[in-house]
């Protein structure tokens, strides 16, 4: 799978977190990590500077979506994977947008049920109570 543009990578992430209005359950994982292509990187003078930390020029970002589909789905190929790679001159608008198209789709998901935990730990206080008592 290659790569989308960013503005084809934005439509498919709205997409994605249009289809997960009213589900459930479910997740949407995203990832980020530096590009780094397999570049001959000169040898350091300095042998405690390590070249991949300090590379000659800004690398891209690679950008990663899935749904996090379980076994089941991606045999039957439901699971959605999404990728586009940002160039470092190009990162302050493209953060901002993604930053606002995840708000979007985050605002619209259904909260977590925690009731349950919190009965758990308020029994777990009233029996520590009661023992120490």
């Amino acid at each position: 799978m290659s790569p989308l543009s960013n503005d084809e990578f934005f439509a498919k992430l709205v997409e994605l977190f249009d289809s997960r209005k009213g589900k459930d359950h479910g997740s949407i994982v995203l990832t980020q990590k530096r590009l780094s292509y397999n570049q001959a990187l000169p040898e350091p003078a300095d042998e405690t500077v390590i070249p991949d930390l300090h590379p000659p020029r800004p690398l891209p970002i690679l950008i990663r979506v899935t749904n996090a589909k379980g076994k089941e789905d991606r045999k039957a190929k439901q699971k959605i994977k999404l990728s586009t790679v940002v160039e470092p001159d190009a990162l302050p608008a493209f953060f901002e947008r993604y930053a606002d198209v995840c708000k979007l789709g985050m605002a619209s998901l259904k909260p977590r049920d925690r009731s349950k935990r919190k009965g758990k730990a308020k029994k777990k206080s009233k029996a520590g109570a009661a023992t120490t008592a």
